[in-house]
């Protein structure tokens, strides 16, 4: 048996192109010419190929049919989609292009309306939007897709240099296993497509697309809950890679892109592979340091915080982090909301620490940091630009349901909801004791609250001055949270008294405010609403304590 029956070589002799995206175009068409390879275009792509002088024959010469309708239909033929899906092998389609004098087309190389990245636009209408939904296109990709064994369909810029080596080494030939990647490809690029369209209509515009029935029609809750909860949730999501395994060394993994900027699309600059683990890790750190206004900086284990800070300075926010536990924080993750400069690489490259994650740092920042071989070093930026940056095979859903929700994953289904976004003000705190909140309370107060929001219930956080001075998190107890705390700040010899506590949710009894209050605490934020508050409040008064309500909860599961 030759090498071509093997790997079931077929000859390219005709390709139709017809892209939005030109990127690589006439470089990737010339090599097709030089293998003499047959070019069939429409509209902007034929003109692009004439340009570079290349010979392209029109899609209407083929179909006799004009384009029409703006360009709504010219690719939509029997001449183009006969052409495609013909089986080479089969007689009777043989005789069918024959009789209707249909010639077969080889490969088809598109890429779609740049539908993603339109509803991105600031102010984009639905009309703009739905211009953009492609037809002829996913059309064409589909019926190449199903005909893999006599056809390839290319859909990415990215795919060139591979597909024009191939054909080079192989004479003007693509093997049977590379069409039909390409065709898993095709699918998912379609499949992608059209999970953008259903989240878009259904999230953005769901008044038209998703209605309610006229039997809810008194319940405004249902309105405003629609748009952020979609009635057919759509997950599509690019392959970025495999890690080398999940939570431990026997479960696989590999990171997906949602489309959203973050710590998934950072750039890894240097250190080891980032991990499972490492990635979870440094997302809640990035997520804690972002909700800061002020310098702030995070040290996170296991998702929860060893310790926070805010700074004159990136390294004033990490020594004071530190010293809320500087035993927990060794092989740690290390986030700050600013760009690190030197003075604060050197202090964090002081012990060993797995991730830092930041925005941007100084060119002696970096060298500080690189000295240190296996740390890992995150650079946050702008994240992908446009849809059509995704890894081959794949395109993310940019504005959709599946960016903009918190999805948990449980037996059987998936459960999802709305970011937890909520920032607390002073205006919004009800002061429900004799004494109220001084100033530098407030200050403290709100700070230990926003550390609180990210730390696992049932979240005690103590802290003063724009630092957090002991944690307690995780806990099936309150009152152990409590005193998990205040032990801990007194393992590091920070001082309890004198701080002020955050609780993530009420408490149910008085016996966790008389605990807290045993450790010298002067103010507590919780937010109420226990059936127990009027004899909490008794018991703050008793101490002496100032105590707020926020009326909002912040449960982290």
């Amino acid at each position: 048996m030759s090498e071509q029956a093997q790997v079931g070589l077929r000859r390219i002799e005709r390709a139709l192109l017809s892209v939005s995206d030109k990127t690589g175009l006439v470089e990737f068409a010339r090599g097709l010419c030089a293998l003499g390879v047959e070019l069939l275009s429409t509209g902007g792509t034929a003109a692009a190929l004439r340009e570079a002088g290349l010979e392209v024959r029109d899609v209407a010469d083929v179909t006799g049919f004009p384009e029409m309708l703006d360009g709504r239909v010219k690719t939509l033929h029997p001449r183009i989609h006969g052409g495609l899906l013909a089986v080479r092998d089969n007689d009777g389609h043989a005789r069918a292009l024959a009789d209707h004098g249909i010639e077969p087309i080889d490969m088809v190389v598109i890429n779609l309306y740049p539908f993603e990245r339109t509803i991105t636009r600031e102010g984009v209408t639905l009309a703009e939007a739905v211009e953009q939904i492609d037809i002829g296109g996913p059309a064409m990709v589909r019926s190449a897709a199903k005909n893999w064994e006599g056809v390839a369909v290319v859909t990415s810029p990215e795919l060139y240099e591979e597909i024009a080596r191939e054909l080079r080494e192989r004479g003007g030939s693509l093997s049977r296993s590379t069409r039909a990647r390409l065709a898993l490809k095709a699918y998912q690029r379609t499949s992608s497509y059209d999970s953008a369209i259903v989240a878009y209509l259904d999230s953005h515009h769901a008044e038209t697309f998703s209605p309610r029935p006229a039997a809810d029609a008194a319940d405004a809750s249902t309105t405003a809950s629609q748009a952020d909860l979609p009635s057919h949730l759509e997950l599509s999501l690019a392959k970025a890679g495999d890690l080398r395994y999940g939570e431990n060394p026997h479960q696989r993994a590999a990171l997906y892109l949602s489309g959203e900027p973050g710590v998934a699309t950072a750039e890894v600059l240097a250190g080891k592979e980032m991990s499972f683990n490492n990635y979870i890790d440094a997302d809640a750190a990035w997520q804690l340091v972002t909700d800061f206004n002020e310098t702030a900086c995070a040290i996170i284990k296991h998702t929860n915080p060893a310790g926070c800070a805010l700074g004159a300075t990136p390294e004033e926010a990490y020594r004071r982090a530190l010293a809320t536990d500087p035993v927990s924080a060794f092989g740690g993750i290390v986030a700050f909301n600013r760009r690190v400069d030197e003075p604060a690489a050197l202090a964090v490259a002081e012990i060993f620490t797995e991730v830092v994650v930041a925005p941007d740092y100084d060119e002696a920042a970096l060298s500080a940091l690189r000295a240190k071989k296996n740390l890992r070093i995150l650079r946050v930026g702008a994240g992908l630009a446009n849809a059509d940056t995704a890894p081959a095979g794949g395109t993310v859903i940019r504005g959709g349901a599946a960016a903009s929700l918190d999805l948990k994953k449980i037996s059987g289904g998936l459960l999802a909801q709305t970011r937890d976004d909520h920032r607390l003000t002073r205006d919004s705190l009800k002061v429900v004791t004799r004494r109220a909140p001084s100033d530098e309370e407030l200050d403290a107060l709100l700070f230990a609250w926003t550390v609180c929001k990210h730390t696992k219930s049932n979240a005690i956080v103590y802290a003063h001055a724009g630092q957090t001075v002991g944690v307690g998190a995780g806990q099936m107890s309150r009152v152990d949270s409590v005193r998990i705390g205040a032990a801990r700040a007194d393992a590091h010899g920070l001082l309890v008294s004198g701080s002020v506590l955050a609780s993530d949710a009420f408490f149910p009894f008085r016996d966790g405010l008389d605990e807290a209050a045993r450790h010298g605490i002067t103010a507590i934020i919780q937010p109420g609403g226990s059936m127990r508050d009027a004899e909490v409040v008794a018991a703050a008064d008793e101490h002496g304590l100032a105590m707020v309500f926020t009326g909002v909860r912040h449960f982290k599961h």
